[in-house]
């Protein structure tokens, strides 16, 4: 037999949020969330879905549980609904929604399982959005709030705390872009709201270490390699533009202590600000957002391909056939993850690293091989392709401690609605029964292993539930 590859302390888990999955949206006090206004818009979700039920995780948390228990999985990362904590944003503790997380921590660590919470994963509570939300400095503290509630009534039993996942999701996405909620197209919102989401971290940082003694603090950012199409010097400054919005934006805050100087003069060029000076920072902003964490967390799709457009902006050029693309339309691309991973370390040194979500959409077969529609051998393919290349960074150096699939199970896939999978576990939406993917069996064989194969075939035996 191979000797394991990976370590034996080496953190195995999967990841889901609470939007994603939880439902039970009216259910023991919960707030509205700005994603359940946002679902209501007619043409916001791509197939007229919303997440008031998706996988009712409140409600069968229980099997759930025992899903990740077989799975083999020693942590589970998973959000906390603002919300469901505090329905308003601020103001009095719903006690039952903290029942709901306390009873779950109690049933993860009974099975063996660490929970690594995210306190925030994109759910602000509707009331703070009306009064401004991400773009007003008063949701840092109301976050402050949310967090000190958390951290007090979980952290004598949880040490790891993530407070932020992908603060470009919310920023660019949410803001900037309009295609998340809340739906603005602000160029100035998102940057505000990029600085406040960060600001809003660092602070967080002392409340949770507090109220949790010797708790380990950390952020995510989903990060991409991105790449010239061309060795042009047009082609070039697009894919240094690019990679000045999507990447270093947010990592230069939280490991320099400053934005980085060439995006904010692309930013003016654009006329999105009147000058190098970024009226939202206030004194000691910047060094509050670097406060030192314990390790940083990594999300990891795909690479950006871009050239110098018509107009001089970047665009993105597709450089893969579609058969080599996901359900979302992204290419599947291994090696970015073993450069993003080698980049960090270089360029930002966190202590500690984590792929904190890693996965692929894929439609499912009916007719595909013996595990009828749950065979999926696309996304084993993908998880071993990029496991290889984490053990890589590995070997290469990368304080790489652990690796988080994504998702555990389908789920309410935000804009895209209940139509892309990520599921190690598929879900029926109509009976909300979960059945283990082929991935989910390979996924176990990995972890029992702690090796990999030359390759995904030979590393499992398809099996059904």
């Amino acid at each position: 037999m191979n000797p394991p590859e990976f370590p034996p302390d080496f953190v195995w888990g999967v990841a889901t949020s609470a939007q994603q999955i939880e439902g039970a949206a009216n259910v023991a006090g919960r707030g509205e969330s700005i994603w359940d206004r946002f679902a209501t818009k007619a043409g916001r979700i791509a197939d007229g879905t919303d997440p008031r039920v998706t996988c009712d995780h409140y409600h069968r948390w229980r099997e759930d549980v025992d899903a990740l228990r077989w799975l083999g999985v020693n942590a589970y990362r998973f959000s906390i609904a603002w919300p469901r904590v505090l329905p308003t944003g601020s103001g009095r503790v719903n006690s039952l929604g903290l029942d709901f997380y306390d009873a779950l921590t109690d049933r993860l660590l009974a099975h063996g399982i660490t929970p690594y919470p995210t306190l925030y994963h994109w759910d602000l509570p509707q009331r703070l959005q009306e009064k401004g939300g991400w773009t007003s400095r008063a949701t840092v503290d109301a976050f402050l709030r949310f967090t000190d509630a958390v951290t007090r009534r979980l952290g004598d039993r949880i040490q790891t705390w993530v407070t932020h996942n992908e603060p470009w999701c919310v920023s660019h996405l949410g803001h900037e872009v309009g295609v998340h909620a809340p739906g603005r197209r602000d160029p100035m919102a998102g940057l505000t709201t990029a600085h406040h989401v960060l600001l809003s971290h660092g602070r967080a940082v002392e409340v949770i270490r507090r109220n949790v003694p010797g708790a380990r603090v950390g952020i995510v950012n989903i990060l991409m390699p991105v790449h010239a199409a061309s060795p042009s010097e047009a082609d070039a400054d697009a894919a240094r533009q690019v990679d000045g919005a999507f990447n270093r934006w947010y990592m230069d805050p939280l490991y320099r202590a400053s934005y980085p100087a060439d995006a904010i003069a692309d930013r003016m060029r654009a006329g999105h600000l009147r000058g190098p000076e970024l009226p939202f920072v206030h004194p000691g902003d910047l060094a509050t957002i670097a406060t030192p964490t314990d390790f940083l967390g990594v999300n990891y799709y795909s690479r950006a391909v871009v050239r110098s457009g018509p107009d001089g902006r970047p665009e993105a050029v597709k450089q893969a056939p579609p058969e080599q693309l996901t359900a979302m339309g992204w290419e599947v691309h291994p090696p970015g993850l073993h450069e993003v991973l080698s980049r960090v370390h270089r360029d930002y040194a966190p202590p500690a690293i984590y792929v904190t979500e890693n996965g692929a959409a894929y439609p499912d077969d009916p007719q595909a091989g013996p595990s009828g529609p749950f065979t999926d051998t696309a996304r084993v393919q993908y998880l071993h392709t990029h496991l290889a290349e984490a053990l890589r960074a590995r070997r290469d150096g990368v304080p790489l401690q652990g690796y988080f699939a994504w998702s555990f199970m389908d789920n309410f896939e935000w804009a895209e609605g209940l139509s892309k999978r990520f599921g190690l576990y598929h879900v029926d939406f109509r009976t909300l029964r979960r059945t283990a993917r082929e991935s989910a069996w390979y996924f176990r064989d990995v972890i029992t292993r702690g090796t990999l194969a030359e390759d995904a075939s030979a590393s499992h035996s398809r099996r059904t539930m």
